[in-house]
């Protein structure tokens, strides 16, 4: 059976996601940050050397990085959902939306975490971190534009991926100026199988 060791408030919320939407059967071994580092607990390194989440299980097969998870699960158990088909004309736009979340996307958003703790310190830092957030929330916004999914009309893998990026930004108050990417976290929020792993996963909140 699937394992997904899973730490709370962490990117494994949206594995747990990806189960619920192909209806897989999957066992959740709970991890909880230490609530004076926030860090993850020391076990998770028995399961990875990282010491991270998410990871998968699979028989003897163990996976890391999100992205990869999540390409693993779709190739081998979707069964031709949750992304464009391959040689089609999507199927290289999905990839890069795959690797396009934590590849550049989540830098500015995980430096604008940490600098918060420093208060004054990190003042020079803010013009670059602020603009680098803002390009690629522009970014997003405009290759979502008016479609429902970054894909089109149906969700993908790829608005499994890139939720993480934009729950972090609304809860950093950055949507504001971004309304169709408000509404877009609001959208996958709705989905019954989202709602489904919350209940599976616990309480979720990053950059609260």
């Amino acid at each position: 059976m699937l394992k997904i060791h899973h730490l709370n408030n962490s990117r494994s919320q949206r594995i747990l996601w990806l189960f619920e939407e192909l209806g897989l059967d999957y066992e959740i071994v709970f991890y909880q940050r230490d609530l004076t580092t926030n860090l993850a607990p020391p076990e998770l390194k028995a399961v990875h050397p990282l010491g991270k989440s998410p990871v998968i299980s699979d028989g003897p097969i163990t996976i890391a990085e999100s992205g990869a998870i999540v390409d693993y699960i779709i190739e081998t158990y979707g069964l031709g959902r949750l992304r464009p088909a391959k040689g089609g004309a999507d199927h290289w736009a999905y990839v890069e939306w795959l690797h396009y979340a934590e590849g550049s996307a989540m830098l500015p958003l995980m430096l604008n975490l940490y600098t918060m703790r420093l208060g004054e310190a990190a003042e020079p830092l803010r013009p670059r971190i602020n603009g680098e957030i803002d390009n690629n929330l522009s970014y997003l916004a405009g290759a979502l534009g008016d479609k429902p999914f970054l894909l089109g009309d149906e969700l993908t893998g790829a608005d499994i991926q890139n939720s993480f990026v934009v729950e972090v930004a609304k809860n950093f108050g950055a949507l504001a100026k971004y309304p169709t990417l408000a509404a877009y976290v609001e959208r996958l929020h709705a989905r019954p199988a989202y709602q489904k792993a919350i209940e599976k996963g616990g309480a979720y909140g990053i950059g609260q």
